[in-house]
């Protein structure tokens, strides 16, 4: 009987062809990576295009927007939650106590998508907190009382007040959250926190030895969608995206920020309702004081990416 050869592949052809997907790999990977990266951006934008519309949705409503932070320390998002289908949990905020009262512990564990970056891998700050990568402008002053933003403390803003032009304002700024951590690891998740006292006569080197001693060091930037205080809910445009120097918050009344990003880019929403991707090499204090503000006379150009 004549056994006959049964056709195989030989170890040489089995490692031509193994060096051909893995050099196939190598050509489809960069795709993928940077098909991934288009995703999340273009989910992020989505989100702050919603939050756009629901502040158009609310000023319709009531005739101006939200404050940045109320009385009872309040954000803009948590008004925001009807205009963004979360009606129910709207309803059980009990808005004539204060936002820390236990009256709202459960509403304020709630986690809501639309506050949540894709490009952020720290989902929560605290367990007890449903938090946000989504913050208000308040203006280009670190103090969030009477800034020259849209925003700030007891704010009712109106287009018609937007003197600069709805394209040339801030709204919204996406930014890193904090980790919870209490040691100057990273300054894109932790920040100086003082007093409230120290906000008067604040300078542009505020917290920036206290950072490099390890000093007053906070991690719960943005814990909170629900609280509009400063680094919760509100930032002001007193440092550049992405500044070397930490952000410090004096007892969540103001201070000093910068929008923080995984990369070289920065996601705002302007107040036409339009989202915008900023190259941070692009942006200087003189642009990013004039996007912040709403009726400094300045003529903005926002820079191409």
């Amino acid at each position: 009987m004549r056994i006959g050869k049964r056709p195989a592949f030989t170890i040489f052809e089995l490692l031509v062809v193994l060096v051909l997907f893995l050099l196939l790999l190598g050509l489809l990977f960069p795709l993928i990576l940077k098909a991934r990266a288009q995703a999340l951006r273009t989910q992020k934008l989505n989100n702050l295009k919603q939050l756009g519309l629901a502040c158009h949705n609310y000023h319709d409503t009531n005739g101006a927007m939200p404050a940045g932070n109320d009385g009872n320390n309040f954000s803009a998002s948590a008004r925001l939650l009807p205009y963004i289908e979360q009606d129910n949990v709207f309803k059980q905020i009990d808005f004539s106590k204060d936002v820390d009262d236990k009256a709202n512990a459960e509403m304020r564990k709630v986690i809501i998508k639309t506050f949540l970056s894709a490009q952020d891998d720290v989902m929560q700050v605290k367990n007890e907190w449903g938090a946000t990568n989504y913050l208000f402008s308040a203006g280009s002053k670190p103090s969030l009382k009477d800034n020259d933003g849209v925003f700030f403390q007891d704010s009712k803003v109106r287009f018609a007040d937007i003197l600069d032009g709805t394209s040339n304002t801030i709204m919204i700024g996406e930014t890193m959250k904090g980790d919870g951590g209490t040691k100057a690891v990273d300054i894109r998740r932790q920040h100086v926190l003082l007093k409230e006292d120290d906000l008067k006569g604040i300078d542009d080197e505020a917290g920036v030895k206290d950072f490099k001693d390890n000093k007053n060091i906070a991690g719960d930037r943005c814990a909170s969608w629900m609280d509009g205080r400063f680094l919760q809910g509100t930032f002001t445009a007193t440092r550049l995206p992405n500044d070397e120097r930490p952000d410090v918050s004096c007892g969540g009344v103001g201070g000093l920020s910068a929008l923080r990003s995984v990369d070289d880019m920065i996601s705002i929403e302007v107040c036409d309702g339009s989202a915008r991707v900023l190259r941070v090499k692009k942006i200087d204090k003189d642009l990013w004081k004039a996007l912040a503000t709403r009726g400094g006379g300045e003529v903005v150009e926002i820079p191409d990416n």
